[in-house]
């Protein structure tokens, strides 16, 4: 028994049976587009789980327990609460003995989700290396936990605000495979498209053979699975990209640096796309969580089958 862990019924049930479930993270709900947007979208993640034949699985932190599989009621809570911090996976332990509401973010989901058995985890973008990491040496805890967690990661990419060859050089490195469903480079969040490779897979099916297979033979590690935003709800590349330039020098004169970096660039973006970012946020979101559903179906197809 697990006395750090309360998983719902239905989650416990699913992942006892060897059923598809998909977990998602709590920070988007706790600091996502505010109440109850928030909480709508955190639904709909949910209801394009269960569309897709999945069983989905909230986490997050409440009275020092991870809290795996959340009713309605918690979302909501997490939702309207103030000030609830975002929790990495360095901050576990500190927010557990706290015993208050905890936020996860990708990295801790990750670490969550294996604890509880749930091999697939759906978001709308991974962290990876910053802009400017040479000097900084600004590289986000995603990248590290994705060589310790064993976790399928259905994402568009990294986001667009981060260095993508840099996030793509340390990803291959640390032996992280990436994945492109039904596209051959990597995607970058709001951007459908860069200038980064992956290998093309294009069958869900192969997907899971190639997951199965990485973990039978490394034991250990991530695999993401990065699939490209709807083309209707795309942004510009070079749009973005002039934006981020001049968010950067204005981020410099105002002094803006370290955690405060990310928020800004994505405000910034979200203000010169007069809200095109959010909804672009909102389309990833969703889609990434049906196709994780789809995977999850496939991925216990598979197993069954050896």
């Amino acid at each position: 028994m697990d006395t750090l862990t309360d998983i719902s019924k239905e989650v416990r049930a699913a992942v006892a049976e060897g059923r598809p479930v998909v977990a998602l993270e709590s920070s988007l709900i706790a600091h996502g587009p505010g109440y109850p947007q928030s909480v709508e979208i955190a639904l709909a993640l949910e209801k394009a789980v269960r569309d897709a034949g999945a069983v989905p699985a909230t986490l997050g932190i409440a009275g020092g327990r991870f809290v795996v599989g959340m009713d309605e009621t918690t979302i909501d809570r997490f939702g309207r609460a103030k000030d609830v911090p975002k929790v990495s996976a360095r901050d576990i332990g500190r927010v557990l003995a706290g015993g208050g509401l905890g936020a996860t973010t990708v990295a801790s989901s990750i670490v969550i989700a294996e604890r509880a058995g749930i091999p697939v985890f759906s978001t709308a973008g991974i962290g990876g290396v910053h802009r400017r990491a040479q000097e900084t040496f600004d590289i986000s805890a995603d990248l590290q936990q994705f060589t310790r967690s064993r976790m399928a990661v259905v994402c568009a990419g990294s986001k667009s605000i981060l260095d993508l060859k840099l996030t793509a050089e340390v990803l291959e490195s640390a032996g992280v495979p990436v994945l492109g469903y039904r596209t051959d480079t990597l995607p970058a969040f709001y951007v459908r498209e860069s200038d980064v490779p992956v290998p093309r897979v294009d069958d869900l099916a192969e997907a899971a053979r190639s997951v199965l297979l990485h973990w039978k033979v490394n034991q250990v590690g991530s695999v993401l699975l990065t699939s490209p935003i709807e083309e209707r709800d795309a942004l510009d590349g070079e749009e973005v990209e002039r934006v981020i330039t001049r968010a950067l020098a204005e981020a410099d004169a105002a002094g803006v640096a370290g955690n405060a970096i990310s928020p800004f660039l994505m405000r910034s973006v979200g203000r010169a796309t007069a809200g095109r970012a959010g909804a672009a946020t909102r389309s990833v979101l969703i889609s990434n969580a049906r196709l994780a559903g789809e995977f999850a179906v496939a991925l216990s197809a598979v197993r069954e089958e050896h």
